[in-house]
């Protein structure tokens, strides 16, 4: 883990890494993460996700509107998985903290939740590979 220290040198705060399934549909990591790649690499912060089957109506803080399938293979999938982008977007003025959260997610194959439901309560989904 990765610790901050002020000149006194206590710890202020601590970044835990979080590890979530590499191939876990679009619509549940946005939900989850909250924010969005744009073609041009800049991230967005998602203010409302309406499913509508296979997609979903995004609105972004910076009233943007765009409709995006459910797809692991997108772009958008990769690059979040990935961690691709040049900066945030002014307008909707992402969070350094979330930005660092961010950063210090890790997207595995074999371990990490899975983002379904019942992940959200406690620490189901999570596994060593094991279980399926």
């Amino acid at each position: 883990m990765e610790t901050e220290e002020k000149a006194h040198g206590k710890k202020t705060s601590t970044v835990r890494k979080r590890y979530y399934r590499k191939r876990v549909e679009l619509f549940r990591l946005v939900e989850k993460v909250k924010l969005w790649p744009s073609h041009t690499g800049v991230l967005h912060g998602i203010k409302s996700i309406e499913r509508m089957g296979d997609q979903a109506e995004v609105i972004t803080h910076c009233n943007e509107k765009f409709i995006i399938n459910n797809s692991r293979n997108s772009r958008a999938a990769r690059w979040l998985r990935n961690k691709w982008f040049i900066g945030t977007c002014k307008k909707c003025a992402v969070l350094e903290w979330k930005v660092k959260k961010y950063s210090f997610t890790h997207f595995t194959r074999r371990w990490g939740s899975r983002l379904t439901e019942a992940s959200e309560t406690g620490r189901a989904g999570q596994g060593n590979g094991h279980n399926g």
